[in-house]
């Protein structure tokens, strides 16, 4: 998967942009500073793994409520939740496929494909 796939996939981003607000960067900065006091004061004999999620989550924590989400442009009008879900349903039937690729899975992953690919076609032609 290449780099740009990957950014796509990643539905989650912050606003770095608002780190530009000096207000904005000031909060996120005492915010950090903040959750790391209360994270020195853990147990230092912990896992390495925990103590970098701890970090990881800290982090995420503290981008969101400053920063907040990255709202992304709607390019696609006719895209909506009940398209989100039939990604969704086609995601699962693939990876069910990928993880046992028996004649049964390869039919219901053919068959879920049929199914987006129609309804993605008939959203598009009712606008």
């Amino acid at each position: 998967m290449g780099k740009q796939a990957a950014q796509r996939l990643d539905r989650h981003r912050f606003n770095l942009s608002k780190l530009n607000e000096l207000e904005v960067r000031k909060q996120y900065q005492i915010e950090i500073t903040n959750r790391f006091t209360a994270l020195e004061k853990l147990n230092e004999d912990e896992d390495v793994n925990r103590i970098w999620g701890n970090i990881k989550h800290t982090i995420q924590t503290s981008a969101k409520e400053s920063l907040r989400m990255h709202e992304w442009k709607q390019h696609k009008t006719w895209f909506d939740e009940e398209c989100l879900g039939f990604l969704d349903q086609r995601k699962r039937a693939k990876m069910q496929w990928v993880q046992d690729p028996c004649q049964s899975n390869v039919d219901n992953l053919n068959s879920v494909r049929r199914e987006v690919s129609r309804h993605f076609r008939n959203k598009r032609r009712n606008i």
